[in-house]
């Protein structure tokens, strides 16, 4: 598809393949040694990496929309956009090809950042292993998240793509978690009241979730609501009686619907995504995105608002 009518979801090569020991190969001895190393092995196929099952079921979504809409580009468009060197790009085109992904697009930018490049391709998503790039990109006012890789290997539909999100500094803004965190859940409840009609302020991965629910309409449209191929969480840490209706009522204003809401009351969320079973997570807070790959849930921290302060403090 053209860029104007895709849905760009821009992808490390550290985030599709598993790249840990050229990493290690890298930090320890250099570039040179380095690109030594992959050209030698280029047709060694390297394994997948966090976000390669995501990928997998972005195309399977793909193929569904070519069935039905044949003519229609507003589909997603994978690129592989990584600063690794153009003499390496021959073994990761070896494992696409082999792994029978749909990745035409490559943006290799041999040690430069990539970030400057995302607004040119414009990019919808953006997944990294590095978390410095991923901020970067957050602060450029891109939808991104640093990818982490589960401790456990689970099974992943391969019907349906599962993407579930947190709400507060992920689909919404932070204001309702700046009030947690500087004066206190009693506070933080009584302002949600009071505030329930007022819609919250967007997060940087709203506009993520609104492509992702044009696509179900589409499927809607052609009768397919039940064998709809994407299917949409919000798993919150707040809790349903004190604090969601807002959360449901800012949805609503946006006309988004989210297949499953999920409110935990400060539960962990791990045992919950093991029955989601999610291709990827989003959070804002690291204690969550540990607990998630704790559990094998690939998980995806997205570094904005108030959490990340007190994080670093």
């Amino acid at each position: 598809p053209k860029p104007q009518n895709a849905i760009t979801v821009a992808v490390s090569s550290r985030a599709l393949f598993d790249l840990v020991e050229e990493r290690r190969i890298y930090e320890e001895h250099g570039v040179e040694k380095y690109v030594e190393y992959q050209q030698k092995n280029e047709n060694v196929t390297l394994k997948p990496g966090p976000a390669f099952y995501f990928v997998k079921a972005l195309e399977h979504v793909n193929a569904r929309l070519l069935e039905l809409y044949p003519d229609d580009e507003e589909r997603f468009d994978i690129v592989l956009m990584t600063n690794n060197h153009a003499q390496v790009g021959v073994r990761l085109i070896n494992s696409i090809n082999h792994y029978g992904l749909t990745i035409e697009r490559f943006c290799m930018t041999g040690g430069e950042s990539p970030i400057g490049y995302l607004t040119a391709y414009l990019t919808n998503l953006y997944l990294s292993a590095d978390s410095e790039k991923v901020q970067e990109a957050i602060e450029a006012g891109i939808a991104s998240a640093t990818m982490f890789t589960a401790n456990k290997d689970v099974a992943y539909s391969d019907t349906q793509l599962r993407v579930a999100f947190d709400g507060d500094a992920v689909i919404f803004s932070d204001e309702s978690e700046q009030i947690v965190k500087e004066q206190g859940l009693d506070r933080f409840f009584e302002h949600e009241q009071l505030n329930e009609n007022k819609p919250l302020a967007q997060g940087p991965l709203k506009g993520f979730l609104e492509d992702l629910g044009k696509l179900q309409k589409k499927f809607y449209a052609k009768n397919e609501r039940l064998n709809c191929p994407i299917r949409t969480y919000l798993v919150t840490a707040r809790s349903a009686a004190s604090s969601g209706a807002r959360v449901l009522k800012t949805l609503r204003s946006w006309g988004l619907e989210i297949d499953e809401a999920l409110f935990l009351a400060g539960a962990p969320k791990g045992p919950i995504l093991v029955k989601i079973r999610p291709h990827i997570f989003f959070d804002d807070q690291m204690f969550h995105i540990e607990g998630a790959q704790k559990l094998g849930t690939i998980a995806a921290h997205v570094p904005y608002g108030v959490a990340q302060k007190y994080r670093k403090s």
